[in-house]
């Protein structure tokens, strides 16, 4: 049996008759193959606007993933494009390509090492460009950071910068910043450790990929929630990790769906607030993880990425404060309290592995940029940090309660969000992909933005994908003018 179009007039404006799509040989990739032969061959020129991933699903009668697997490879060639708004049109030139077949020398393929590969058939999870509107997830209220007293700062520091704070520096970090976050950590989050066990990181994914590279070996185990955050999939993946999903419910994740797997090397989690699901992982669950994590010699990665946004409640032990074994490795980010643009995190590692995290991290790009390290040790030093942490806590919440107070009070679509107790977002559950797509096209449309939920599955863990259907909002970028202003928005457009 064989999917195809070839029996009934194309509905779309351009000839697709005669694909086969053959079952058992790769769905995605045939699709993919014979979407760029049309392309290359000219029959699909430029500027032709391709059908979305679920019309072409429904016309080849094959399952959205697997459209959306396809698309992704000619997205990543660059083949196609996306309008942010109006959707996917062919980039490459048609009339530019010959027709014949070109020497052998030109067209082979590079030869390019297992992670090149793995890189270049990658899906591109690229961050939406622009100012920050609702409700587009990652985003902080980046309009409260003080940049004056940044400017400031940074003025000060090359006043008075001796050449010995220009010049190569130490690629664990600037001893300032990494004493001053041992500190923080201590009173803010509960986490006792040693300057030398912190290792400063451009962002939480250097962070993944570092720890990724050093505890995976091509073919082990590592799991991770699912649903969960797209970019530690790629870090796992990429470094030859076999990824493997593990359920998420009101307590976080599911600790002992991980003894039905043998030899998971480690274990990647989001337990101050679950990404997407915002569910926070339970004492009890911790203390399993960990146990789990003693007696098989595996490894946690803990990602703190928004753990200073607590609205009730006392935010439970981080897993590194609890750890007793050496198994936790600790990652945490500037970008949701400072700004994503500075591209400062950093890993607390055991003291096992810190040395050997501090030269991996020599072997990337040496280290992070010496004057933001030490203007954000500055920062810290003289009680700007925390002054800003609590006025962005205050902020978070008072857009908290405007989205809750608005949405309960209009009811855009019928929805009925959660009680949201921590984090920059939320997540409601729709019953099919159909409803999840069209609301969120409307919404797009309309200028607000929302991420759909079944992007945050492991997709070969995804069955059809309506168990998995939803929406994500965030509320950090847009003040409470703009969260009530985009509600009544969706309440006309999801009417």
């Amino acid at each position: 049996m064989q999917n195809n179009l070839s029996t009934s007039p194309s509905p779309f404006p351009f000839d697709l008759t005669g694909m086969h799509l053959a079952p058992g040989k790769g769905l995605a990739v045939q699709l993919y193959q014979s979407l760029r032969d049309r392309i290359l061959g000219g029959q699909i020129d430029r500027q032709v606007k391709l059908p979305t991933t679920r019309e072409l699903a429904q016309a080849l009668k094959v399952s959205r993933t697997t459209v959306v697997r396809a698309y992704d490879q000619l997205y990543a060639e660059g083949y196609i494009s996306a309008r942010v708004g109006d959707g996917t049109y062919v980039s490459a030139p048609a009339s530019d390509i010959p027709k014949a077949p070109l020497p052998a020398k030109v067209v082979a393929k590079p030869r390019l090492s297992a992670l090149g590969q793995r890189v270049a058939t990658h899906a591109k999870l690229m961050p939406q460009p622009g100012k920050p509107r609702a409700f587009r997830l990652g985003v902080p209220a980046l309009d409260l950071f003080p940049g004056d007293v940044w400017a400031r700062l940074q003025a000060d520091f090359w006043r008075r910068a001796p050449e010995n704070c220009i010049g190569y520096s130490d690629p664990a970090g600037d001893p300032q910043l990494r004493a001053m976050l041992a500190g923080y950590l201590r009173n803010a989050r509960g986490l006792v450790c040693d300057p030398d066990q912190i290792i400063i990181t451009a962002g939480t994914q250097q962070a993944l990929f570092m720890c990724a590279q050093l505890l995976l070996n091509p073919g082990d185990l590592a799991a991770m929630e699912n649903p969960g955050y797209p970019r530690a999939a790629s870090a796992l993946t990429l470094t030859g990790g076999k990824v493997v999903g593990i359920g998420v419910d009101g307590e976080g994740l599911i600790a002992q769906e991980l003894h039905a797997h043998r030899d998971i090397r480690l274990t990647y989690v989001t337990p101050s607030h679950q990404y997407p699901s915002g569910v926070t992982l339970s004492l009890a669950r911790r203390l399993e993880l960990l146990a789990w994590a003693e007696a098989n010699q595996s490894y946690i990665l803990e990602d703190d990425y928004d753990g200073e946004y607590r609205y009730s409640g006392t935010p439970l032990a981080l897993l590194a404060s609890l750890d007793r074994s050496g198994r936790v490795l600790y990652m945490g980010t500037f970008s949701k309290i400072a700004f994503p643009g500075l591209r400062l995190g950093y890993i607390v590692a055991p003291p096992a592995l810190a040395t050997t995290l501090v030269n991996l991290r020599m072997q990337y790009d040496r280290h992070s940029s010496v004057p933001e390290q030490a203007v954000m040790a500055e920062f810290i030093a003289q009680g700007h940090f925390q002054r800003h942490v609590r006025r962005m806590r205050r902020a978070s919440r008072a857009r908290r309660d405007a989205m809750t107070e608005v949405w309960d009070r209009i009811r855009p679509g019928g929805i009925v969000l959660p009680q949201i107790d921590a984090g920059l977002h939320c997540t409601v559950r729709l019953p099919t992909v159909r409803q999840q797509d069209d609301m969120i096209e409307k919404a797009l449309a309309a200028g607000v933005e929302i991420d759909a939920l079944t992007r945050f599955w492991l997709q070969d863990q995804l069955g059809n994908g309506n168990e998995g259907a939803g929406l994500v909002m965030g509320f950090g970028g847009a003040n409470e003018t703009e969260i009530a202003a985009s509600i009544k928005t969706l309440a006309k457009v999801w009417r």
